[in-house]
């Protein structure tokens, strides 16, 4: 019922429904497949790194590796937008155990701006991570500088 809505008009409803997919049981690959043609045709940038996330969550689910594949392809792939390649890095620290490349803190640094971190919490996986600060940049600080403290409420800190 919800493979539909991922081709909605509206990009908050493709968002919603690729978040809501994103958890369904996909032993056929069924749902994965749905997010990649989607994304393919997708020219909403926001709803391409939704796509990735709904990719990198079923795929943690249910793992697939030319998935986990496409997803580091796609953090270095210049011509995507900084939100797509932001996802996909994100996703891919999600999927491996392998260290973080040299390019990889590169590019997060360079893309992840307070701006268009604040933008992505539109994307529900990243206002779940926000705990009152952007989503984006506390799953940076957390997977890229773990020894970096907790931003305080504080402004007497």
């Amino acid at each position: 019922m919800l493979l539909p809505l991922l081709d909605d008009s509206d990009p908050a409803m493709r968002i919603n429904a690729s978040y809501a997919l994103a958890t369904a049981a996909d032993s056929g690959h069924t749902v994965r497949s749905a997010f990649a043609t989607r994304f393919a045709k997708e020219q909403d940038p926001m709803v391409r790194a939704a796509l990735v996330l709904a990719t990198a969550e079923t795929t943690r689910a249910h793992p697939y590796q030319p998935a986990t594949a496409w997803i580091r392809e796609l953090w270095q792939d210049r011509t995507q937008a900084p939100e797509v390649r932001l996802a996909a890095a994100i996703s891919w620290l999600c999927l491996t155990d392998e260290p973080a490349l040299d390019a990889l803190h590169t590019t997060v640094g360079a893309l992840a701006t307070e701006e268009r971190a604040r933008a992505m919490d539109v994307l529900p996986w990243m206002a779940a991570a926000g705990c009152g600060e952007p989503g984006l940049l506390r799953c940076v600080r957390h997977m890229l500088h773990p020894d970096e403290p907790e931003p305080s409420d504080d402004p007497w800190a």
